[in-house]
């Protein structure tokens, strides 16, 4: 089985390296991207890891890096020695890593092919690999498990769509699950999915949703700060529409142009998920003949946005920034069934959150939101602009929804103490 695997992986890596050097000259880090996905490192890049122990943090891509952090400075506070790397598979959650001051190493994630995991593995020698929410590599964990290298799920959750998946492969999945020696879920359902599926009832805890746990620096909550940063008015009311896929920037952008003479304050800012799209939503943007600006252009003392105009972000890692200088934030991944991205970002901005219908990988989390009245889910282009025409016109509206989505937040704290605490046993502490 792991033979035709590696063959698999083989034929697919001649697409996919391809593919991550194009995407790497977005990112300046094609040469050191490539490099690091089969397994070959400068000497000096792990470095900082020598003579310490190391405990290994891999989160895929943006969503999961930003789940993470929490847990990373909770780990540097309970192992002040050790030494921490952080790995993800996409660029985006990459420059997401590098803000990340705790981490001592940050690496794209190897290629999963048996002789070069294996490599990696003895090469960085960790104490501790985990694993964030539920991204299973099999060869990775059948070699971890191979070096006797303890791994542990955290923020572990099985959507209503991969559930099915895995029970089509459940024979294979409860091996790979058979290796790990903890799980740490965000749910009670998440929890007794990953039973169905094979993993040991004695392995499984619920600790609850790392994302409620994000903490902010004051300077990035400030309002007025954020608003000079990105040249937008301080009388505006600003929408950010926040990682965003193809098919959404039309749909807000026509929204918006129905709403400016309703709301003559209003002003938008668009920050696609993957910023490599950015040409083709500026090109978009040419054809609906609306005035725009890219992130990437602004400088300081540059003229500020009007309203009625477009804030377009091609640039990585300041979507908490954007949603600090928002009025209201709309978040992405939920008008197209791509199944949503984290809400609570902008409940942590204390701003009123909408979003769309398909939210099914943030299902709980949206039933929270919506309970506690810190934000909206539409259905329609018609029920978006009149709840975006009633938001634009009610500060008092929108501030109760922030403060009522900020709470939220505090009330379902704690998911990092009760990890830290399963991951102290496995570490013998």
């Amino acid at each position: 089985m792991y033979l035709l695997y590696n063959i698999a992986l083989i034929l697919a890596a001649l697409f996919l390296i391809p593919v991550y050097l194009i995407r790497g000259v977005r990112y300046g880090k094609t040469r050191r991207g490539i490099r690091e996905r089969i397994g070959l490192y400068d000497p000096e890049k792990l470095a900082p890891l020598a003579g310490r122990d190391v405990i290994w943090i891999h989160a895929v891509s943006v969503g999961e890096t930003r789940a993470a952090i929490p847990l990373i400075r909770a780990l540097r506070k309970t192992w002040p020695e050790a030494g921490i790397v952080l790995s993800n598979v996409t660029e985006t959650g990459h420059a997401i890593a590098a803000t990340v001051k705790e981490v001592d190493v940050r690496i794209f994630f190897p290629f999963d092919l048996s002789w070069v995991v294996s490599r990696v593995l003895r090469r960085i020698a960790p104490k501790l690999v985990i694993i964030v929410e539920t991204e299973i590599w099999p060869n990775f964990v059948r070699h971890a498990k191979r070096q006797s290298i303890p791994l542990v799920l955290v923020n572990g959750r099985i959507s209503d769509r991969s559930f099915p998946r895995y029970l089509r492969v459940r024979g294979i999945f409860s091996q790979l699950l058979s290796y790990f020696d903890a799980f740490c879920m965000q749910s009670q359902q998440d929890a007794d999915r990953i039973k169905v599926l094979g993993a040991s009832p004695a392995k499984v805890q619920v600790t609850h949703n790392l994302k409620f746990d994000m903490a902010v620096d004051t300077a990035v909550v400030d309002r007025a700060l954020q608003r000079q940063r990105f040249c937008l008015p301080e009388n505006a009311t600003v929408l950010v529409a926040g990682s965003t896929h193809a098919g959404e920037e039309e749909l807000v952008v026509n929204t918006y142009c129905a709403l400016r003479a309703r709301c003559p304050g209003l002003l938008l800012t668009l920050v696609p998920r993957h910023p490599e799209r950015a040409p083709a939503v500026a090109e978009m943007l040419t054809k609906q003949k609306v005035d725009y600006r890219l992130r990437s252009q602004l400088r300081n003392g540059s003229s500020l946005l009007q309203p009625g105009s477009v804030l377009l972000v091609d640039t990585l890692g300041e979507m908490l920034s954007l949603y600090a200088a928002a009025d209201v934030v709309l978040v992405g991944g939920s008008f197209v069934p791509v199944g949503g991205h984290n809400i609570l970002e902008a409940s942590l901005m204390k701003r009123p959150v909408l979003f769309g219908p398909y939210m099914h990988n943030f299902k709980e989390i949206s039933k929270l939101v919506l309970q506690a009245g810190g934000g909206w889910q539409t259905k329609t282009a018609d029920e978006l602009a009149q709840l975006l025409s009633e938001l634009c016109a009610d500060n008092t509206l929108r501030t109760a929804a922030g403060e009522a989505g900020y709470e939220l937040i505090a009330r379902n704290a704690g998911a990092t103490a009760e990890t830290v605490a399963v991951l102290q046993k496995i570490m013998g502490d």
